[in-house]
């Protein structure tokens, strides 16, 4: 399983991320919160602003689906995605995620 994020400004579009890509099974679960206040540098400047983090759950069949599809509908020109590698999933909840998911990549492993 993996764990990815971004950030929007305004919850709207979290809200809409989130729900758009588990409509579509290319997440399992996708979580908003916030906010949370951002720091960093864009265009030469020192930025800040108040964001709202979008969290989506998902299988690794489902991992360049789910990046187009976020990079497609996001606001931003240049979107954060960050993707990591969940090292334990419980069964039950990776078998869950399975089945509201729309690909299946661990047939053959079980989860630790």
């Amino acid at each position: 399983m993996f764990v990815a994020w971004t950030t929007t400004t305004k919850r709207a579009d979290a809200d809409r991320l989130a729900r758009g890509a588990v409509e579509a099974h290319l997440a399992a679960c996708a979580q908003v919160d916030g906010p949370v206040t951002s720091y960093y540098h864009w265009e030469g400047k020192l930025e800040s602003a108040e964001e709202f983090r979008v969290w989506f759950k998902y299988l690794p069949g489902n991992a360049s689906a789910l990046s187009g599809w976020v990079h497609n509908h996001h606001p931003f020109a240049t979107p954060q995605w960050i993707e990591v590698s969940a090292e334990n999933v419980g069964e039950k909840y990776l078998s869950w995620a399975i089945a509201n998911s729309t690909s299946a990549p661990f047939p053959s492993q079980k989860p630790r």
